[in-house]
């Protein structure tokens, strides 16, 4: 997972009441998932009693023996929308050095990644996506109008969002600057 005390808590506090949750509603024993994971028993009920920093591949042994995504497993059990998880999952040994999973979105298909550089007063207007798509969009540099029907989402450097794209959406820079961002298309 990662070493910083302020946001490891109530991360592994989560990992904890997820897996506990979702094994219980599975009808397994910690014995019976520890089994199906390939992850000791010990193991489990130190991540259930969120006692344990717990590896990022040991998470996905657990996700997949549940059948459930890895973000299932991270994202705050009471979080609204799903598909936004925003959690420092791993920070390494060297000061900055982390990994935030920010948002997860079920994929039948593919997941294109794209590169977006708008010149300011720019406006891509997209085409409507079919039903299931979804895009998640992380600006890192300047300032993006998201506009999704009639709604307007300012998203500043470092911002992020997820939706699903199956209605008339566009991207527009109405700053002086130069704006940037990564945009996934999930099919």
């Amino acid at each position: 997972m990662h070493k910083d005390s302020s946001h490891r808590a109530s991360v592994l506090q989560h990992v904890s009441q997820n897996i506990r949750r979702l094994r219980t509603a599975a009808g397994l024993s910690q014995s019976a998932l520890a089994e199906a994971s390939g992850v000791s028993r010990r193991m489990l009920v130190a991540i259930e009693g969120g006692e344990t920093n717990v590896s990022l591949n040991t998470l996905d042994l657990i996700a997949e023996a549940l059948g459930v995504a890895f973000s299932f497993l991270i994202q705050a059990p009471d979080q609204r929308d799903p598909r936004r998880i925003n959690e420092l999952a791993w920070a390494g040994e060297h000061p900055g050095s982390k990994a935030v999973l920010l948002a997860s979105c079920p994929a039948s298909r593919e997941v294109e990644l794209w590169e977006w550089r708008l010149e300011p007063g720019e406006r891509y207007p997209s085409d409507v996506d079919a039903d299931g798509w979804s895009e998640q969009v992380y600006v890192f540099e300047g300032c993006l109008t998201l506009v999704i029907e009639e709604q307007e989402y300012r998203l500043q450097a470092g911002e992020f969002f997820a939706y699903a794209s199956n209605c008339r959406h566009a991207y527009r820079n109405d700053g002086t600057v130069v704006t940037r961002f990564v945009r996934n298309v999930v099919i």
